[in-house]
């Protein structure tokens, strides 16, 4: 009898969570056609809506935390900061991941669960955050990287390294990611493949890199 009913109460413990991972699923699949641009602009322009979408996001949000840290703030500096980011930029680099442009299979398998909104949500979070700056270590290795940075990225993304819709926010951003970053466009390695990037980091040396990264990391 203690069997039947232990039997009867774990296969109704995996019901429940199939039920729940099915109804997860049937939400991202039902959202996976939305335009994350056309949600985010309509958002935008309605305050109730966006209200509760960004507390949304900010819920999502807690699930990142273990590796982007608090509010965008990752505590490793192999992995990036989202705080401050362009929601655009962003939701831009969800779709990519969505899509299999960017790999990285964890990645993936997260984006793919959330739904259109969720995502939107958790941008307009990340954007309305403070990047953390971490105090200059270097100010000669600053220095020169303010030379580099105005001769090869400014351009593109700002005098402040904020970026745009279509480029990153680079300003603050963790160094041993960013450094990695460049040296693979430097490479022409790995997915993301940009022939601008290519052209401006191709001349570039190890140092010259250490020195644009101090400098991207000293920005506001």
């Amino acid at each position: 009898m203690v069997y039947h009913r232990f039997l009867a109460a774990l296969v109704a413990g995996l019901c429940l969570y199939s039920g729940a991972t099915f109804a997860a699923t049937l939400s991202a699949r039902a959202t996976a056609g939305v335009d994350l641009q056309a949600r985010l602009k309509e958002v935008e322009h309605d305050p109730k809506l966006s209200e509760s979408l960004f507390k949304m996001g900010a819920k999502v949000a807690t699930v990142c935390d273990s590796c982007h840290g608090q509010g965008g703030n990752s505590h490793r500096t192999d992995i990036p900061n989202l705080a401050s980011q362009n929601p655009v930029y962003h939701l831009e680099q969800l779709r990519q991941y969505a899509m299999g442009q960017r790999h990285d299979p964890f990645m993936e398998g997260m984006i793919k669960a959330m739904n259109s909104d969720e995502k939107v949500g958790m941008v307009m979070f990340y954007a309305s955050q403070k990047v953390t700056h971490k105090p200059i270590q270097n100010p000669a290795l600053v220095t020169r990287g303010k030379v580099l940075y105005e001769s090869a990225c400014q351009q593109c993304h700002d005098e402040e390294g904020h970026g745009d819709e279509k480029l990153a926010r680079i300003a603050g951003q963790q160094p041993v990611y960013l450094n990695a970053a460049l040296k693979r466009y430097r490479a022409g390695a790995g997915t993301r493949l940009d022939a601008r990037m290519a052209a401006n980091t191709k001349k570039m040396t190890d140092a010259d890199i250490d020195a644009l990264v101090a400098y991207t990391m000293s920005l506001q």
